[in-house]
């Protein structure tokens, strides 16, 4: 489980395709410093298991279902990334409950002072609300307006410094988790 409360920007070092999969080789050291192997980190928002840790980088392997839903099939060496490890018990909950679960990939359709614009899809949109949250990149983030086809969230200037989000621009794809509360209420009250 994490926040979104983005901890770290790590680097994407290595990027290598096989056998349908994609392993990232990502230096992130304070990540790294407590991260075992077999540890869940999240990576631009997608709950990665540690394969390897070593003097501050870490091995992730990403199956194909994770490069369907997410966008971590198109990085590349040298990009950054929004990292948080797992959260650990007695951790203050600082953002919002995220399971690291990507549920699609928004596209930037405007990108300035006041923050992002994101088209989303109707699968997406069905599950976000004016004030309520919902994870961009790995950040807990409140949603602060919805449109046609897309929603709004506000960037402030914390945000736009330590995570990949001030550097989002119009066209970028983007991770998008929806609130898991709203998912299982769904569940529960739809008729069989």
């Amino acid at each position: 489980m994490f926040t979104g409360i983005v901890r770290e920007l790590g680097t994407v070092e290595v990027v290598e395709e096989g056998g349908g999969a994609v392993h990232l080789s990502v230096r992130a050291p304070e990540a790294a410093a407590r991260t075992e192997i077999g540890g869940s980190v999240s990576v631009n928002g997608v709950c990665l298991t540690a394969v390897a840790v070593d003097d501050g980088v870490l091995g992730f392997d990403a199956v194909p279902e994770t490069l369907r839903r997410s966008s971590l099939g198109r990085l590349e060496p040298g990009a950054s990334v929004n990292i948080e490890p797992a959260l650990r018990a007695g951790e203050p909950l600082g953002g919002h409950i995220v399971q690291g679960h990507v549920d699609g990939v928004g596209r930037v359709r405007r990108a300035d002072d006041e923050g992002l614009e994101i088209e989303a899809p109707d699968e997406i949109l069905r599950y976000c609300v004016e004030k309520g949250s919902i994870t961009v990149e790995g950040v807990s983030l409140t949603v602060a307006a919805l449109g046609e086809g897309s929603f709004g969230v506000a960037l402030i200037p914390h945000t736009r410094e330590v995570t990949t989000l001030g550097a989002a621009a119009e066209g970028d794809e983007l991770n998008l988790e929806v609130d898991v509360i709203a998912k299982h209420v769904e569940r529960l009250v739809r008729p069989e």
